[in-house]
């Protein structure tokens, strides 16, 4: 745990100068590396840091959504603490790079006995560090994430297995999401747009707002439209326009550019 260098996302400052405090207390040779306090700023942040961590403490309700989503926005290899007053993302946060899940509020115990979980898995792998870190979040995850392939639906008395890669796009309305394939039919499928943004492979589908998870591949334009935002023709033709917003337009862009 010698010259730990850690990166805390938290929106609290007085929790983040409190974990700061009890890490120092722990061990003075740890640096504080940064504090982000949202998405946006963490998304940028991460994106021109790759390597300049070891270890994250991440709070997971912030000012601005789940800190999911910085970890859907970038590929962090890094492994991951979670620090939240909630019980109910668990799961979601070991998928998610997890090592650990701390409860608030925790105290110097807890962080003790997390940070010497951390030191049993970086001493379980090889000395070669090129590899440290491909090898410790295998160790972590046991296998490579698995994106979800395909969708088995009632239909009509019927189940229907239908390829995720052949639905164009996903839609909530009136409490319900829909699935648009690309033969022309649509589906009503039992998953929150939530539980699909995790389960659905990114480098494919993207959460473009509240209403809709687009495909890549059914995008046919991109428009300038008000205030920063875009317009997104998809096919075939939603019922309601698709806009991404401001905060969303540069990784939306990045994301068609891959």
């Amino acid at each position: 745990m010698k010259n730990l260098q850690i990166v805390i996302i938290e929106d609290e400052s007085a929790t983040a100068r409190n974990l700061e405090y009890i890490l120092k207390e722990i061990n003075p040779e740890i640096h504080m590396v940064k504090t982000l306090q949202n998405i946006a700023e963490a998304v940028d942040w991460f994106a021109l840091n790759e390597s300049a961590y070891d270890l994250i403490f991440s709070d997971i309700r912030l000012s601005d959504g789940l800190s999911f989503e910085i970890f859907r926005r970038v590929n962090i290899r890094k492994p991951v603490i979670f620090v939240t007053a909630y019980h109910d993302y668990a799961i979601e946060a070991f998928r998610n790079n997890g090592i650990d899940y701390i409860l608030k509020p925790f105290d110097k115990k807890e962080v003790q006995r997390t940070l010497f979980k951390y030191d049993l898995l970086i001493a379980s792998v090889s000395n070669n560090e090129h590899a440290e870190t491909g090898i410790l979040l295998q160790k972590l995850t046991n296998t490579a994430k698995k994106y979800k392939q395909s969708f088995l639906i009632h239909y009509r008395g019927r189940l229907i297995p239908v390829e995720a890669a052949k639905i164009n796009w996903f839609r909530t309305a009136n409490e319900m999401v829909y699935a648009h394939v690309t033969n022309g039919m649509q589906y009503i499928v039992e998953f929150t747009l939530e539980q699909l943004e995790n389960d659905l492979d990114p480098a494919l589908f993207f959460r473009a707002n509240r209403q809709f998870i687009i495909n890549k591949n059914a995008v046919d334009a991109v428009e300038y439209f008000f205030n920063g935002r875009l317009l997104v023709k998809i096919h075939p033709l939603p019922p309601e326009q698709v806009v991404v917003s401001k905060a969303k337009a540069m990784h939306f862009r990045k994301w068609l550019d891959q």
